[in-house]
This record gives structure tokens, C-alpha cells and sequence, in this order.
């Protein structure tokens, strides 16, 4: 048995898998209207009101500063490039208040920044940067996720859940998170396995009130890098000396939830677009409102593509998203339908779905139905336990949100369980 060990850290949220259409540009996730402004009654916009978001401090640090902070000297001003990005050289220092981070590597970049490999050098061990782009809106929604990190810490003490927060500090216009450097996404893993599948065990946190909003492959990350190759006896007409004979299977199961950005606290009437678009509960793309089973949909829709090794939904509009529900799902409950106003309202005519009359092309016809029923996709991929998986599926995919299993309800469910995975 082969054992080889992943040395990147590919935290990117730019998404490069081949897709039947490529992702348009309204697909990703803005930064959340609706939280940003207020936080535990106090305006963001004044950064220096969040007295509770304090920044870990050394012990040292008075001394560090009377020696003189920056030991190898602080990099020269630049210029953000046009889109706010912080603009920096490998071997550069980033300089909290007592801390220096020598920069290593790129990992990654999205809409919110760049994440960056460094070095800390007072605890000598590689950490993950987060730098935020020095516009307004990314600082504010970087200061939300500071607070959510801060709150889930408190509730995380082995820290087996979530991503740990390790330092924040404000650079040059820039807000810096700094994390513990974990493995890759669940995303990156498929993508180097040649989107074949493996299992995986999901925990949420909504016992806090708080919803995530993005949960997807993306952002849920691997503890640990190792992974062992084994033989794929599904490829049959491979070749054992055929290097896509192998699969890789991660030595760990353990993960953790990345990307609080998007996180926000319970309330009613919550009706703007939230989750990236494959990962998007129907009750979001009619416009019905939301709270936690929008959470529970996307663990849903990633379950199924750890099992099949691709995305369910893979799609870019919104009827279509529909139709293909429909068609992996059965149809979408009348009641809901007829509680869907403007302007998810076109999505509907005389009671039912405006399927395929309302469809924009012939492709689209087609992408739809060439999908599966949800018990025949998981069966072609799944030898064993495929009835229990099945169940939970239903429970987790179900339309209205009110009868969606919780995440409590889920981890008590057969296929989760830990007979289930000594199996």
C-alpha cells in the first residue's frame, strides 16, 4: 500500500471544477447585507467599539516592543492592487502587535481576500493567514466572523469542530485572521481522486443559534494532509500500473468547518440569497425564508457528493435548480408553492412548477432529465449500508424546512453512528 503525504494547503474559494455550465458571478456569495452594521448592539463601522474582540496578546510583548518589534525589519509600503488585495513578497513579515508571521506561500483567494502560509515565529509552527481586502464591507463582514470564531471557541474547548482562531490584528488597512493550518478542503480531496468517493462524519453547531449559511465541500476541511492510495476495484478495466487504478482514501476522517464570514444568528424574516448555489435549499431560491435546514440542505447535497463524487445540483439558474430537485426529489409540496411571491413567483404557473414550459433552452431540458432518483444515484455507488444512507438522505433533503432533520436528529442516525464506521 502506497502512502504519500499532500504538503499544500489549498484553501481557495474559487471554484475550478469542471462544471455542464460554468458558475456565473451572481452565484457567489455577497457579503451578508442583512448582519452587517450591527453586532451585539454596536456599530461596526467604528472598529474600535468591538471592545469584546480582543486580539490574543504575549506574554512578552512590552519587552518585544522595547527591543524593537520587527526583528528582520517591516516590508515597504505598497499600493492595494484595484480590487483591495494586499499586495506582498514571499519572505515578507506580517506584524501584529508583538508577533511576527514570515510569509511562505499563496494557498488561496476569493472574494473576501487571500489566505496566506506563514510562519509564527514566537510559537514556531506554520499558521493560515486570512487577509481581508481593505474595503469597507470585507472589514465588517471579517469582524462578524472574528466574533462568531471568538463564540465558537468558547463552546469548541478541544477545538474538534471548528477551525481555531489563533490571532487577529489590523495591518496596513488589511484585517488579519490568523488560523491553525489544517489539511485540504473535502473539495480539493475529491478533485485529486478524480471525484471518486469516500465517507465522511459532519457535525454542526446550531445549539449556539448561529447558521453558517455556506456549508460546502470548500469549506470543510481535512485535519490532516496524509492519505493512503488502495486499490479501486470499480475501475476494473484499469490497469493495476495504471495510476488511476488507485484511489486515495484520508488516514483521518476528522475535519473541520472553515469560513464564518457569511455566519449569522437566528431571526425572523430572513429572505435574502444565502449558500452557494449547488448547496442552495429551495426554500432560499423561492424566497420563503430561512434559518437552520438551510444548513442541513447543503450537508445533505454534500453527503451525496462524497458518495457519487460529484455535485447533485450543477447548475446556474434558479428554475432549473427547481426542476432538477424535482426530478432527484419528487415534486415540491403545493403548499409551498403557493406561498411564493414576487419575484420567485415566475418559477410557477397554475399550482406547479413551470417545468419544462419555462425552460430557457433544450440543454437545460436535458441536463435535468438525465439526473437520477435520489435511491438510484446513491445505489450505483454505495455496496453496503445503502438503505440506511438512503434514509438519512430523505431526512436531510426533505422540501419544507419545518419537517428537514436537525443536526442533532442527524447525528443520531444509523449511518452515523460509530458501529456504522467500524463496519
Amino acid at each position: 500500500m502506497e502512502t504519500e503525504r499532500v504538503t499544500e494547503f489549498p484553501l481557495s474559494h474559487l471554484d475550478r471544477r469542471p462544471r455542464k455550465r460554468a458558475r456565473l458571478g451572481w452565484d457567489v456569495p455577497q457579503a451578508p447585507k442583512a448582519q452587517v452594521g450591527m453586532l451585539c448592539g454596536q456599530e461596526i463601522g467604528n472598529f474600535s467599539s468591538f471592545a469584546s474582540l480582543n486580539a490574543p496578546s504575549d506574554q512578552n510583548c512590552s519587552s518585544l516592543f522595547l527591543k524593537g518589534v520587527s526583528r528582520n525589519g517591516s516590508p515597504p509600503r505598497r499600493e492595494d492592487d484595484k480590487d483591495g488585495h494586499y499586495m506582498f513578497e514571499l519572505g515578507e513579515n506580517l506584524t501584529s502587535r508583538c508577533v511576527e508571521y514570515k510569509i511562505q506561500s499563496k494557498m488561496g483567494e476569493g472574494t473576501f481576500g487571500q489566505v496566506l502560509e506563514c510562519w509564527d515565529r514566537e510559537k514556531k509552527e506554520m499558521v493560515a493567514i486570512k487577509i481581508v481586502r481593505g474595503i469597507k464591507k470585507y472589514r465588517e463582514a471579517a469582524m462578524i466572523e472574528i466574533e462568531v470564531l471568538q463564540q465558537l471557541g468558547k463552546h469548541d474547548k478541544n477545538g474538534n469542530r471548528c477551525v481555531q482562531l489563533r490571532n487577529w490584528f489590523d495591518y496596513r488597512n488589511h484585517i488579519c485572521i490568523v488560523f491553525e493550518k489544517l489539511g485540504p478542503s473535502l473539495y480539493d480531496f475529491l478533485r485529486k481522486n478524480n471525484y471518486r468517493s469516500f465517507p465522511i462524519d459532519l457535525v454542526l453547531m446550531h445549539d449556539l443559534h448561529m447558521i453558517h449559511t455556506d456549508l460546502k465541500p470548500e469549506n470543510i476541511l481535512l485535519i490532516s494532509s496524509d492519505y493512503v492510495k488502495v486499490p479501486d476495484y470499480k475501475s476494473s478495466s484499469r490497469s493495476p500500473k495504471d495510476s488511476s487504478y488507485f484511489k486515495r482514501v484520508p488516514k483521518s476522517s476528522a475535519i473541520k468547518v472553515i469560513d464564518f464570514g457569511s455566519t449569522t444568528y437566528e431571526r425572523q424574516d430572513q429572505t435574502y440569497i444565502v449558500s452557494t448555489r449547488h448547496y442552495r435549499a429551495p426554500e432560499v431560491i423561492l424566497g420563503l425564508g430561512w434559518s437552520y435546514p438551510c444548513d442541513i440542505w447543503s450537508v445533505g447535497c454534500i453527503l451525496v457528493e462524497l458518495c457519487t463524487g460529484e455535485a447533485l445540483f450543477q447548475t446556474h439558474e434558479n428554475l432549473e435548480h427547481l426542476a432538477m430537485m424535482e426530478r432527484v426529489l419528487g415534486p415540491i409540496p403545493q403548499h409551498m408553492l403557493k406561498r411564493v411571491e414576487r419575484p420567485a413567483e415566475k418559477y410557477v404557473r397554475k399550482g406547479r412548477l413551470d417545468w419544462p414550459e419555462g425552460a430557457t433552452s433544450r440543454e437545460s431540458i436535458k441536463a435535468v432529465q438525465k439526473l437520477h432518483r435520489l435511491q438510484n444515484l446513491v445505489m450505483q455507488h454505495v455496496d453496503h449500508s445503502a438503505g440506511d444512507l438512503i434514509h438519512l438522505l430523505q431526512g436531510l433533503l426533505r422540501y419544507e424546512p419545518s419537517e428537514r432533520m436537525t443536526a442533532r436528529e442527524a447525528l443520531r442516525h444509523p449511518f452515523l453512528s460509530r458501529d456504522h464506521f467500524r463496519r
